[in-house]
């Protein structure tokens, strides 16, 4: 019931008042309207007030709050109700309706789309495209159909002029696949005319400031919505914003409904069609009309697709049927030209506004729908009627609208006192009858035939000669005087409030509402001559000829008098009633708190008279009469004395010892708390009230328990509402007691699926290990191919070991075959690479290294006898040991100076020779003086060697062959092999900017490619000296 709301915000259900006047009733819808609260329950019903302001209760999070929910477990809420239909519809297979009833301004149609909204957002969870389809055409709908039927009011800035009536039908499964839309009496008549401060429909206000300029050219119309006689009168209040937004929404819903852009093109011609022809004006020529401005006609013509010949004599002339097939012209005066005109105008309107709703409908139609294939299917009906109209003229309009909600009433009250005697009887609990109101009188009054209103104003319209409006006022005081609930001037002369002649008053059930005979017998003809049925038919327009289907008749053929407004409207009223009687009806009573649209305000008198002639008072006195409130036995149960819904009597005995509460902690109730052992929900029922006093005031019946009185139920919500925290602390207890074993009885299972997991990867990661490299000694690459598998986490460390030691084996077993002569040059390769490896892209590992090349013929030729001799007087002189590197270069001195030259390295010493004089000696540096050597990352055969004594010596290796062997690896591992032999420490630097020192002056060596060069050759630079290196 409820219980989420607190006792500041009033009653949740009016049924709940202390007492049932129209006091207490108002004070409780002020408390909750000020409190934000708008919707409040009488039983069943939802009374809704507008808030006149945006509320935070429709969105998602709303919808899942409510979806699935019993009436009263939420705060009272549309979406509860919507709710309640679709799962009686779908629960009970039984077809259900929602109606919605108010006033202008009390917020319908709002209530309409937020039901809409809600079945949408709870069907077809497997999101069935032609279902999604169905639902956004459904949703869209409303959208077209407001700004086609739809205005700006005095009372209402989106007052519904139409009445509505939407089916939904749903699958077995509870998706909508289809849908029919019902409209009800269109007020065409504010085509023409518009009281003060009111507009035309939202459609030519939305077409005139929101399309585009082209558009509007092509249509032969201009932005201003003054410049047009039909929307004259609301042109001041026009919002530009607002309608240019609803003519791109309008759009895109009419898309998606499915209309092409032919059928668009169409309407907004039609509509273009109507605002011209509401500025043709006629002037007399003789006994006879005529058109003032020719160049309309031109317009008209091109918008309605028809010759402009037929189109000026349709509008000027009447054609007769005289006898024997005879066919006489009578040409129009320029009033008579007017009204057809305006009758014209009418006409177009409706007829586009029901062609609308047909094409609508054609586009939810369901399809294929098969009952033994589909099962069966349901409806859901809503609703959105216009409430009772009391204005200062009120016309045939008001009159139809207030008959409407006559009938409206009288299936309301009898539905509901129906409903309550049926489940009285149906649960076996005595039940008094109780007196209401009853407005059948009023309603044979308007309705009954050969005496009822209308009939007198059918008979009015097909009688002969000239019958005026005051004719027909004459004839109902003849005929009706004595009715109680009729009376006029004539009837009642001291009454001023009525004119003579012209007013008439009825005594309806939401008060006196006086009537302007005026324009009755006009507007229940509803004439419109053959004359533009045929025009119209006949256009090229295909839009246009489909809305005129009667226009194929010939004017000779004798037809059926067609029916008139008036009877129309009451055979729609009729079936509209017998529907809603064959469906379980679910009601929203919408309430207009202040005619100022102030969100704060609330009008206690203007509140006062809706609810009286709404008949709540009546529905709560009606609600109340047998008992304030029933609930089945288990649900009870499960409130207040937490009974389980199950009955299996094989369960366990409830509330074992630790969860045991003391008696004062029982919830409401020992006997039933947590689990009843008694033999039925109803005895366990009877024991819990008779606990607590309460038997007097309940009465049981087969299935459900009635509470007569309201106290009776705050007294259980109140205990209730004591020990709610206390069980709720016990249930957390309780719950998180369990939680935690189980999830420490999921960790155990965890960790020891996680430990044989493991130990399973261990095993099978070695065992392939094994299989993968059992026979890797017999590869010619030691197992260098072989792909290692990709061990666990927790082997992760190991595999990096194994492949460390792998290496190492391999390495082993590779050197092993290399013979002791070639085991020098491995060794200083293995040098160079470390030194050298991700620094310099190439040097030379891939070759042989020769070490002494100038002793080469094939090097050097001619010149390798002179350089031996000299190497044998170097030898003889210091006694070298062995030769380490010889090589031809290029050298660049302290003076910028570049010479051939030669390098001969041994054990000993580093040699600078003459190449030119037979190698002559001339620099011999100890080789113990040298500290280092810088090469470059490039290819150039760039060499600094690096010396104690701060005179470095800088060459660049060339003459070799081939001439782009790469000696400066070479050159490097003989050395730092040396070193390591001798232990003394060499640095090798990488660089492409190296910094040397002649004679203690500090200078830059650069790199610079040169194409086209030929050899090698260096050059000074501005900060030092540049090589440069032959390339492209």
């Amino acid at each position: 019931m409820a219980e989420l709301e607190g006792p500041e915000f009033g009653k949740a259900d009016f049924v709940l008042l202390d007492e049932v006047t129209m006091e207490q009733f108002l004070e409780n819808l002020r408390r909750r309207f000020s409190q934000g609260r708008i919707y409040t329950y009488i039983g069943e019903v939802v009374v809704a007030v507008n808030p006149y302001r945006t509320l935070e209760l429709y969105g998602p999070p709303a919808v899942e709050r409510y979806r699935g929910r019993e009436l009263y477990e939420r705060p009272p809420h549309l979406f509860a109700l919507a709710d309640a239909a679709y799962k009686a519809m779908k629960r009970r297979a039984k077809d259900t309706c929602i109606v919605i009833s108010g006033e202008s301004g009390a917020g319908k149609t709002e209530a309409s789309k937020y039901i809409m909204q809600y079945i949408a957002a709870i069907t077809n969870p497997t999101q069935r495209a032609e279902v999604e389809r169905v639902k956004n055409v459904l949703l869209k709908s409303n959208c077209v159909l407001e700004a086609f039927g739809n205005a700006k009011t005095n009372r209402n800035d989106n007052s519904s002029r139409f009445g509505k009536y939407m089916d939904i039908n749903f699958d077995f499964k509870g998706d909508p696949t289809g849908g029919h839309i019902h409209n009800y009496l269109l007020e065409k008549s504010r085509i023409l005319q518009q009281q003060p401060g009111e507009r035309n429909f939202h459609a030519f206000y939305q077409l005139l400031l929101g399309a585009p300029a082209a558009l509007l050219a092509s249509l032969h119309l201009c932005r201003d919505p003054g410049a047009y006689r039909y929307t004259r009168e609301g042109a001041q209040g026009s919002a530009c914003g607002d309608d240019a937004d609803g003519y791109r929404a309008v759009e895109e819903a009419m898309a998606v409904i499915g209309f092409s852009p032919e059928e668009m093109g169409s309407v907004r011609r039609i509509l273009a069609t109507i605002l011209h022809l509401g500025n043709v004006g006629f002037v007399a020529e003789g006994e006879t009309a005529a058109v003032e401005d020719a160049a309309q006609l031109s317009a008209l013509a091109e918008l309605t697709a028809t010759a402009p010949g037929s189109l000026r004599q349709a509008l000027l002339t009447r054609t007769v049927a005289a006898g024997g097939g005879e066919l006489i012209e009578k040409g129009h005066s320029p009033k008579e030209a007017a009204y057809a005109r305006d009758a014209c105008a009418k006409a177009i309107y409706e007829r586009l506004f029901c062609w609308i709703v047909g094409r609508i409908n054609a586009s939810i139609a369901a399809h294929d729908y098969d009952v033994r294939l589909h099962g069966k299917s349901t409806v859901i009906g809503v609703l959105d009627i216009y409430g009772f109209e009391i204005f200062d003229t009120n016309s045939f309009e008001q009159f139809c609208i207030n008959y409407c909600n006559e009938k409206l009433q009288q299936l309301f009250i009898e539905l509901i006192l129906r409903q309550e005697q049926a489940e009285y009887q149906r649960e076996g609990i005595a039940w008094q009858s109780i007196e209401y109101f009853s407005n059948e009188p009023i309603v044979e009054l308007v309705e009954q035939p050969h005496r009822g209103i209308l009939a007198l104003l059918d008979e009015a319209c097909l009688a002969a000669g000239t019958v005026t409006d005051s004719l027909f006022l004459a004839s109902m005081d003849t005929r009706l005087g004595r009715h109680p609930h009729y009376t006029s001037r004539k009837l009642c002369p001291t009454d001023k409030t009525m004119e003579f002649n012209r007013d008439f008053r009825i005594k309806h059930y939401a008060g006196d509402v006086t009537y302007s005979v005026e324009g009755f017998l006009d507007k229940n003809k509803d004439t419109l001559f053959q004359d533009f049925k045929r025009l119209f038919y006949n256009s090229a327009d295909a839009v246009l000829r489909a809305m005129w289907p009667d226009g194929e008749q010939s004017i000779t053929e004798v037809t059926k008098r067609p029916l008139t407004t008036g009877t129309l409207f009451k055979n729609s009223m009729v079936a509209l009633v017998e529907n809603l009687a064959s469906k379980e009806p679910y009601y929203v009573r919408c309430i207009k708190p202040n005619d100022q649209k102030s969100p704060t305000l609330f009008d206690e008198e203007r509140c006062r008279h809706q609810v009286s002639y709404l008949g709540l008072l009546e529905n709560v006195r009606v609600r109340r009469a047998g008992f304030a409130y029933r609930q089945p036995y288990h649900r009870f149960l499960l409130r207040y004395g937490l009974r389980p819904p199950s009955r299996d009597p094989r369960q366990p005995p409830p509330a074992p010892p630790h969860l045991a509460l003391p008696p004062r902690y029982k919830m409401t109730c020992e006997y039933t708390w947590p689990n009843h052992l008694m033999a039925t929900d109803r005895e366990a029922t009877q024991a819990l009230l008779e606990q607590h006093g309460f038997q007097d005031d309940v009465a049981y019946g087969h299935t459900k328990v009635f509470i007569r009185t309201p106290r009776t139920l705050f007294c259980l919500e109140q205990e209730r509402a004591q020990l709610i925290p206390i069980i709720v602390l016990l249930l957390q207890k309780a719950w998180r007691g369990a939680l935690a074993r189980r999830r420490c009885r999921y960790l155990r299972a965890a960790y020891t699926i996680m430990a044989y997991y493991k130990r399973h990867k261990v095993k099978a990661y070695l065992r392939e290990l094994l299989r993968r490299f059992q026979a890797v000694r017999t590869l010619p690459d030691f197992g260098k191919s072989v792909v290692w598998p990709e061990p666990p986490a927790v082997l992760a460390r190991f595999q990096d070991a194994s492949q460390r030691l792998f290496c190492r084996w391999r390495a082993r077993q590779i050197v092993k075959n290399i013979p002791p002569s070639e085991m020098g040059q491995i060794r200083a390769k293995v040098a160079a690479m470390e030194a050298l490896e991700g620094l310099r892209k190439d040097w030379g590992c891939q070759r042989s290294w020769a070490r002494d090349y100038l002793s080469s013929p094939r090097e050097n030729p001619g010149q390798a006898l002179p350089f031996a001799r000299r190497l044998q007087t170097l030898k003889d002189k210091v006694h070298f040991g062995s030769v380490l590197f010889s090589c031809h270069v290029r050298k660049i001195n302290r003076f910028s100076k570049s010479r051939d030259r030669a390098i001969l390295v041994t054990d000993q010493h580093l040699y600078k020779l003459d190449p030119r004089k037979q190698y002559r000696v001339m620099r011999a540096l100890p080789l113990s003086t040298v500290t280092g050597l810088s090469v470059t990352s490039c290819q150039a055969q760039l060499v600094v060697f690096h010396t104690q004594s701060q005179d470095d010596l800088a060459v660049c290796l060339h003459k070799m062959q081939p001439a782009e062997d790469n000696r400066v690896g070479e050159l490097v591992g003989v050395l730092l092999e040396h070193c390591r032999a001798t232990k003394r420490e060499l640095q090798v630097r990488v660089s492409d900017c190296i910094q040397l020192s002649l004679r203690g002056r500090r200078r830059l060596l650069t790199v610079e490619t040169r194409p086209g060069a030929v050899t090698p050759d260096f050059g000074k630079s501005r900060d030092g000296f540049v090589l440069y290196w032959p390339g492209r």
